[in-house]
């Protein structure tokens, strides 16, 4: 694992360790990890040592001083780092080890590194996925398999919290995971987006090339869960992701070990390169009011 300064460190070790958890994921367990962090987000700064020093002394987890130290003695590799800017370069330390990657979301803050990191992938025989729990959610599926799978999707609007972190441009922060959501239902295929902005909602309409429409909405204030209405075409089906039992992290968790064996990602990479350059493309409407094309 490298990059100790989200939650998902300590949620998905937990997950892969404890025998006892409701939703354990067996498979798997975290044995070398180097913390990373960025000093100029403070959520990272803040909370890398105390993450570190959980791993650490709970989990038993061996703390080294560099990404290539955990490439040389780890199978697969988990790439956690919250900052989107260093996922590129930390990927140019690793990927001359072949060994399977997951980089959590964002795959890249900016369509170049993305493409990059799917570059250098495909040098190194790297087996590469990245994506955001939410698209795992058990409510996401349900509603899916509610109006006959991705297939007879005509539509979807997704919503969910969007702060913003001034080093993670608009959307990338955690307006990617109701992107995600909204890709696990309309799949890849957008070729314009068109955002909107206030001080406390952000709005992005995706325009799909066989003439689909899909709304993705990031709320400041009111509501702060994740949700959807996915519509199919003999009817719509709501997604409320906070009234599911089964935690959506403990859903990734299990994609990952899954392709951690066989190397086969969940989300195609293509697709995953897709939902960055929606992302990007929302940011740049939101400044200028006006349709920009993928």
């Amino acid at each position: 694992m490298i990059g100790l300064d989200t939650s998902h460190c300590t949620a998905f070790t937990e997950l892969l360790h404890d025998e006892n958890h409701p939703h354990h994921v067996p498979g798997a367990t975290v044995a070398v990890a180097f913390p990373g962090g960025s000093p100029d987000i403070e959520l990272s700064r803040t909370r890398v040592g105390g993450f570190t020093e959980r791993l650490a002394n709970e989990f038993g987890v061996t703390i080294v001083d560099s990404p290539a130290r955990v490439a040389e003695e780890a199978d697969a590799i988990l790439i956690e780092a919250m900052d989107g800017r260093v996922h590129l370069p930390l990927f140019r330390e690793i990927a001359r080890y072949g060994k399977p990657v997951f980089i959590d979301k964002p795959l890249a803050v900016r369509s170049e590194d993305a493409l990059a990191i799917r570059e250098l992938a495909a040098a190194h025989g790297v087996p590469l996925m990245s994506g955001s729990s939410l698209r795992y959610s058990g409510a996401v599926a349900e509603a899916l398999e509610g109006v006959g799978g991705r297939d007879r999707v005509i539509g979807a609007d997704c919503f969910g919290p969007m702060a913003i972190e001034p080093s993670q441009p608009g959307w990338f922060w955690y307006g990617i995971h109701t992107v995600e959501m909204l890709y696990a239902a309309m799949g890849p295929g957008c070729v314009r987006v068109t955002a909107s902005v206030s001080a406390e909602h952000d709005v992005a309409v995706g325009e799909w090339r066989d003439g689909r429409i899909g709304i993705a909405r990031g709320n400041r204030s009111g509501n702060h869960g994740f949700g959807a209405a996915i519509h199919g075409k003999e009817g719509t089906r709501f997604a409320d992701v906070s009234a599911y039992a089964k935690p959506f992290y403990a859903s990734l968790v299990e994609r990952i070990v899954d392709f951690c064996r066989t190397g086969e990602a969940a989300v195609p990479i293509d697709e995953t390169i897709e939902i960055i350059r929606f992302m990007e493309a929302a940011n740049e409407s939101r400044e200028t009011g006006k349709p920009v094309l993928l």
